[in-house]
């Protein structure tokens, strides 16, 4: 029995059927954590509807992730691993938000639910401070800060952290083209979806895998790694923390790197818009730079990554079209889906453009 009386003050705008803080506070006080009233608790914004709060305990500032207040079938796995892969990052010298105490077990909250340090970044979707808008140079710098991130991460000793069964690298780049086709098929399932009207699906498909490189070394990979899912510091253009983890895994690190030239965005393309300001004004490293700059943190053999960048835009096409697919069925605006669509068809065009 822990804490005999104590009231803790629910938040007012936090809805206790997704976070019961009384529950909350019991269980920190279990970990051995500072003991205290909850303090400006504040929602952050995301990329996902996964639910993330801002508090303050006990003098120790705090971030709290769990999955969203209707789970889906996946979402408690998703932020168990996630828990997992941050906690044994936590050493390693890599950007990534250091986990403070986690939850796997999701009859305590409802949910499975993680805390982590608070990390003094920007997201550049959201914003674009006056150091960064006003110099291209400060955008380049931050574009390669992105690159080194990655590659690091991607230099990692995998097993040496603990996760050799984080993923399942053998046959993982066989594995992608028939993997992302199945969940194009699987959109079908939506009234109304007319099916994907996206030129050059089969024929991306079929170049990837007669083009597939032969051989190449496993390591984390992000999975998600456009600058959206990065946070940066407001001082100086070097990555604050990578975000955003839930399609990490044991694979081929270099489609990071994939992911990264293939998101850049161009201004004056209808991806830009993704990253606000950012997208608009440019000044971030060509490809060729990123590709430079990724091989002064590892030893991989760099000559495949066109490959990697058509793989990422296969991949990511295949994933937003899934908006578009659901927008018919009412489970998505209509707006958002029109744009993802035109979103998908650009990185087609772009992989297309790569094949030649």
């Amino acid at each position: 029995m822990h804490n005999v009386g104590m009231s803790v003050v629910q938040p007012a705008d936090v809805d206790p059927a997704a976070v019961d803080f009384a529950v909350v506070g019991t269980w920190m006080d279990e970990q051995g954590l500072p003991a205290g009233e909850f303090e400006n608790v504040t929602a952050l914004g995301g990329g996902t509807q996964n639910i993330m709060l801002h508090f303050r305990r006990g003098a120790r500032e705090y971030v709290l992730r769990r999955g969203p207040k209707h789970l889906r079938s996946k979402s408690n796995e998703v932020i168990r691993r996630e828990a997992r892969l941050l906690t044994a990052l936590g050493g390693a010298d890599v950007r990534a938000p250091r986990v403070i105490a986690a939850c796997p077990d999701e009859s305590v909250l409802g949910a499975v639910f993680y805390l982590m340090e608070p990390v003094d970044g920007f997201n550049p979707q959201n914003d674009l401070p006056d150091l960064y808008a006003g110099d291209p140079e400060v955008r380049r710098r931050m574009g390669l800060s992105a690159v080194e991130a990655i590659a690091r991460l991607g230099a990692l000793d995998y097993q040496a952290l603990g996760l050799s069964d984080y993923g399942k690298p053998e046959g993982f780049l066989e594995r992608q083209v028939p993997r992302w086709l199945g969940e194009l098929e699987s959109y079908s399932m939506n009234e109304g979806y007319p099916g994907p009207d996206i030129p050059g699906v089969e024929l991306v498909g079929e170049w990837l895998d007669r083009n597939r490189p032969a051989q190449w070394t496993p390591g984390i990979l992000h999975g998600d790694c456009h600058l959206a899912n990065m946070l940066f510091s407001y001082d100086s253009p070097q990555v604050a923390a990578m975000v955003d983890w839930e399609m990490s895994t044991i694979g081929d690190p270099l489609l990071d790197l994939g992911w990264q030239i293939a998101t850049r965005p161009e201004p004056g393309t209808v991806s830009a818009a993704l990253l606000g300001a950012l997208g608009q004004v440019g000044g971030l490293p060509t490809p060729e730079e990123m590709v430079a700059h990724y091989g002064q943190y590892s030893e991989r053999d760099l000559d495949a990554v066109p490959w990697y960048t058509v793989l990422a835009c296969f991949k990511l096409g295949i994933v937003v079209e899934g908006t578009h697919a659901r927008a018919f069925a009412g489970k998505a605006s209509k707006q958002v889906g029109d744009f993802l669509h035109a979103v998908t068809l650009e990185l087609f065009e772009r992989a297309r453009r790569l094949m030649e």
